[in-house]
């Protein structure tokens, strides 16, 4: 890699495996962007993306990055692809041949490409410095300030460190992560003058410690909004999962002074989704990450407040007003209140599987562990989709995944596309009609005992992971009393809440409940939380959009 002496300049980068191509490209931006940028130059895309993330960590800025599409390995595509959940706001430009033009007008879908050129690109002046001088005005124009890094130490081991590691992941915080055996680890523990006993500690870029700090207190230290701006709004979205976030994008876009109210992390199980594959306009897949962040930035844009590690556990009705409390015991109102609470991942029941949680055991996808799983035997509990996208996506470096199901086919629970990946790929096993009896280890897991359903016999396996997906359960136990749910706990509205064609009991108003109205009036539902729901991305965004299109409804009959 060729790079500038001037590490405060901005980054242009370049990557194309031909070594003449790419100090072609190089040289071509260095006499015209030399004094102004600093050119880096990469022949593979995970050189390319290793000095992306070496610049991510320094806090350099990048404002442009092309790539060559016909690369081993890795091409164009897959590597911006990559690149943008490094630098998202870095403009991107694929170099083609006029053989792959097709490829480069379908990356426009899957990596927001900025712009595509056919090589060669000769003259420069009139086929490459025009269009990389518009992009980076546009790039200049938008905020694109370096963001600080802060700094986790942890152990391995320890379950807070994990989630404190998935909580800043999930809001897109960049951070870090530091083992406290290791010397840069003990150097900041020293620093912090803790001796390691109490973990994680997070050291935030503006250089606050924290030691073992809980949700809320790490949202507020590295920058989400936790406080509400105002204490009466038109709408409160509760709930920052695909439906949470499609009402507050309609809502806002709208005209109504929208807050979206999220307790962990916007996204919800989606977000930690490693590849929605049959989600409309992406025909290559996208990230939940990736899916989740372009959501939280087109409400932000609209004017929503996205409020992080708030968890609501009241909602009150007075006259026109609906009150939501809060745990420590604030509350802000609003004329109408979207819940869009989704669901939680039910919690394996068998022996030892609680004491290991975070330690080897955990629920959904648990991206950031990811890395350390390279090489090993890992096992996944489930058979629906998001087991089958985490099996996917954690057997591109595993030594071996297991599906455990306890049916007795992946074709009841998994769409049919995932199924056919799974069977076509050589490092993944399906072993049906099973179940995990007892989970093993001392300070983390070792092994498993499984049971096979039909003849009863059991096995012990070693095991230092496993992700676990066995079904859902909604977040609703604090509306009891409030909102009608069903004996599931799934949240009632609309249609069915008519008992023989009539409105429900407490029902004041003289027209029935709108299609995703709840018993109370003004308060609609979306997405997984309520009862009969699809559970699929795609409908909770059309739900969350639907409901906002009936808060017009009823503000306009009020």
């Amino acid at each position: 890699m060729a790079q500038g002496t001037d590490v405060n300049r901005t980054v242009i980068l370049t990557v194309d495996d031909d070594p003449g191509v790419s100090r072609a490209v190089a040289r071509d931006l260095r006499r015209r962007y030399g004094e102004t940028y600093r050119i880096v130059r990469a022949e593979s895309g995970e050189s390319a993306l290793e000095a992306l993330r070496e610049l991510k960590l320094r806090g350099d800025l990048v404002a442009v990055i092309l790539a060559d599409y016909r690369m081993p390995q890795m091409n164009g595509i897959e590597f911006l692809e990559q690149a943008l959940d490094v630098y998202p706001s870095a403009r991107r430009v694929l170099l083609t041949a006029y053989a792959d033009t097709n490829a480069a007008i379908d990356a426009i879908n899957v990596v927001d490409l900025d712009h595509y050129l056919l090589k060669p690109w000769d003259p420069p002046e009139e086929k490459l410095y025009p269009v990389l001088d518009d992009l980076l005005a546009a790039w200049r124009a938008s905020d694109h300030r370096a963001v600080p890094i802060t700094k986790v130490v942890g152990h391995r081991w320890s379950a807070r460190s994990s989630d404190v590691r998935e909580f800043l992941a999930r809001n897109q915080v960049p951070y870090r992560w530091y083992s406290s055996d290791e010397p840069e680890g003990k150097r900041l523990l020293a620093c912090a003058e803790q001796d390691g006993e109490r973990l994680p500690l997070v050291v935030t870029a503006d250089g606050a410690v924290l030691v073992e700090p809980d949700d809320q207190q790490l949202a507020a230290q590295v920058g989400l909004a936790t406080t509400p701006t105002a204490e009466f709004y038109d709408l409160v979205v509760i709930g920052g999962g695909p439906a949470g976030l499609g009402a507050a994008v309609y809502g806002a876009s709208e005209g109504l002074r929208t807050v979206l109210v999220e307790r962990s992390a916007t996204g919800g199980q989606a977000g930690q989704s490693s590849r929605i594959e049959n989600y409309l306009g992406f025909p290559d897949g996208v990230s939940g990450a990736q899916l989740t962040d372009r959501a939280r930035r087109q409400a932000s844009k609209f004017g929503a407040e996205i409020l992080t590690a708030r968890e609501v556990t009241a909602l009150e009705v007075t006259g026109a007003s609906r009150t939501v409390r809060f745990s420590d015991g604030s509350a802000i109102s609003a004329h109408c209140v979207i819940l869009a609470t989704g669901v939680s991942y039910r919690q394996l029941e068998s022996p030892g599987a609680g004491d290991l949680t975070g330690c080897g055991v955990f629920y959904g996808s648990a991206l950031t562990e990811a890395p350390a799983c390279q090489g090993q035997d890992v096992y996944i509990v489930g058979g629906a989709n998001s087991a089958g996208q985490a099996a996917m996506y954690l057997a591109r470096g595993a030594k071996s995944v297991t599906l455990l199901v306890r049916g007795p086919s992946l074709a009841a629970s998994m769409s049919h596309y995932l199924i056919e990946q799974i069977s076509n790929s050589p490092n993944i096993s399906v072993r049906t009609g099973t179940v995990v009896d007892a989970v093993h280890g001392s300070d983390h897991l070792e092994q498993l005992t499984l049971r096979d359903l039909a003849s009863g016999h059991t096995e012990l396996v070693d095991a230092q992971w496993m992700f676990v997906f066995i079904g859902a359960a909604p977040l609703t136990d604090w509306l009891d009393g409030t909102v009608l749910r069903d004996e599931r706990g799934f949240i009632v509205a609309g249609p069915d809440l008519a008992v023989g064609g009539e409105s429900p009991p407490e029902w004041e108003l003289d027209r029935p409940p709108y299609h995703l109205e709840t018993n109370v009036p003004g308060v609609f539902v979306a997405g997984d939380a309520r009862a009969e729901s699809a559970k699929r991305v795609a409908s909770a965004v059309g739900e969350g959009a639907m409901a906002v299109m009936l808060v017009h409804r009823y503000l306009e009959q009020s």
